[in-house]
């Protein structure tokens, strides 16, 4: 493990929520008479001008909306510097709760890879698809596998799956990516308010067998992702199970997480990189899934393909009853613990009807290739690594074996209950060896 000697102990991070923002009251009819002339002959004048100014007004007529109108004060909180697309649907009453630039197009990364196992389900039962396709789809949306997708991709025509997919649900922000890229899976064009069709066509429309097979992956979905990528952020971060999940992530360079397994040394764990464009590059042959530059969604040239990308998305709560997804932008260099802590406090703030939180207290962590442990032991088996600098959820604390990284030794141990296991309190951003407030196990 590296400390960063530098940060010292800083002390321990606590969310504080923003104050909800109130409209000033409209002026009312006192405020009027008082701006008015005082006399009765005043007050009829004003009172006869401002009516017949009101029937000479023209009546403009606006276009239907049939969208579902977001609520009169938004809760999400969108931490400085991140560009959000936010869209929670509470499938029992059928409206939106959350809605923050809903319809704004982002870069998908992997959560197109539901498009794509939905082409390859359109019409048939998961029973009928070869042992391979079913292993492809299995671990695409469980571990997030782009060797998987890059193959559906190529196999089934590219940018040609978008264009079937928009018009079978019905989507109205989704586009192919952009002509320059054809081969880039992860440059689909999506929205927040596409992606929750998407998964109320899965919930409401889809056969029940594929219904079944695919929120089946994404109950399933691992800790770890196939490039080395800790995926439990936002939705599997904030919330008690039950919940399905799929999530996003481009243009970072280390993920932090490592399988149970995992034996090797912290300064090695710590520096293992995985691409900076994953769920955007396509291992195919662009030329295999090209297609004409005229049928690319237009919609798709303008959206940000540079700064990371980091998106949660899915069902949460007994009956899957609310629908959430959260599409972020972060500023460019903005690491993945950093994002990844952005992410989990926005989708905190939102209003996810049928949810449950975790107990426990929120604290910043520092260092890089933080182990966690079974128990309060170095000598335990590694479960696995934190993502560096990433907000972890502590339920309690307790002594165990004493730890040293010059200048500090402590004998204390953070519980993460999500986690399963006991991290060192040396790495949590805390002013003391016992962290103030949190219980002791």
């Amino acid at each position: 493990m590296t400390p960063l000697t530098s940060r010292g102990r800083a002390r321990a991070e606590r969310r504080h929520p923003s104050p909800r923002l109130r409209p000033s009251a409209p002026a009312g009819p006192a405020d009027a008479r008082r701006r008015g002339r005082a006399t009765r002959a005043g007050l009829l004048t004003a009172a006869l001008a401002a009516l017949l100014a009101t029937a000479a007004a023209p009546t403009a007529t606006a276009a239907p909306d049939t969208s579902p109108s977001p609520p009169a004060v938004a809760q999400a909180e969108v931490p400085a510097g991140v560009t959000a697309g936010v869209a929670v649907f509470d499938r029992q009453t059928g409206t939106f709760t959350e809605q923050v630039n809903s319809a704004g197009q982002f870069r998908s990364a992997s959560v197109v890879k539901l498009l794509l196992a939905l082409d390859v389900l359109w019409g048939r039962t998961p029973e009928s698809l070869p042992a391979a396709d079913r292993t492809r789809i299995d671990t695409m949306l469980r571990s997030s596998n782009d060797a998987a997708a890059s193959t559906i991709w190529a196999n089934n025509g590219g940018g040609a799956i978008i264009d079937r997919m928009v018009a079978r649900l019905g989507l109205t922000d989704t586009a192919r990516p952009p002509a320059t890229h054809p081969g880039y899976w992860g440059y689909t064009a999506m929205s927040a308010r596409d992606t929750v069709r998407i998964y109320r066509y899965l919930l409401d429309s889809a056969p029940a067998p594929v219904r079944d097979y695919v929120l089946g992956n994404l109950r399933q979905s691992t800790r770890c992702a196939s490039d080395g990528y800790d995926q439990h952020f936002g939705i599997a971060g904030s919330f008690n199970r039950p919940w399905a999940v799929k999530q996003g992530w481009s243009g970072f360079t280390s993920g932090g997480c490592t399988p149970a397994a995992a034996t090797a040394p912290a300064a090695k764990a710590a520096g293992t990189a995985a691409p900076t464009a994953k769920a955007a590059i396509a291992a195919a042959p662009a030329a295999k899934a090209a297609a004409p530059a005229a049928r690319a969604g237009a919609g798709a040239a303008a959206v940000d393909l540079s700064r990371p990308a980091l998106h949660t998305t899915g069902l949460v709560g007994p009956g899957d009853r609310a629908i959430v997804a959260v599409l972020t932008l972060h500023p460019t260099g903005t690491t993945y613990g950093k994002a990844y802590t952005d992410v989990g406090r926005l989708t905190r703030s939102l209003n996810v009807p049928g949810a449950t939180r975790p107990a426990g207290t929120w604290i910043g962590t520092w260092g890089s290739g933080v182990r966690v442990r079974a128990q309060a032991s170095t000598d335990s088996a590694a479960i696995t690594t934190l993502p560096a600098g990433v907000e972890v959820l502590v339920g309690c604390q307790k002594r165990g074996q004493q730890v040293s990284v010059p200048p500090y030794v402590n004998d204390w141990w953070a519980h993460l209950p999500q986690l399963g296991g006991y991290m060192t309190n040396i790495y949590l951003s805390s002013p003391d060896n016992q962290v103030p407030g949190v219980p002791v196990c």
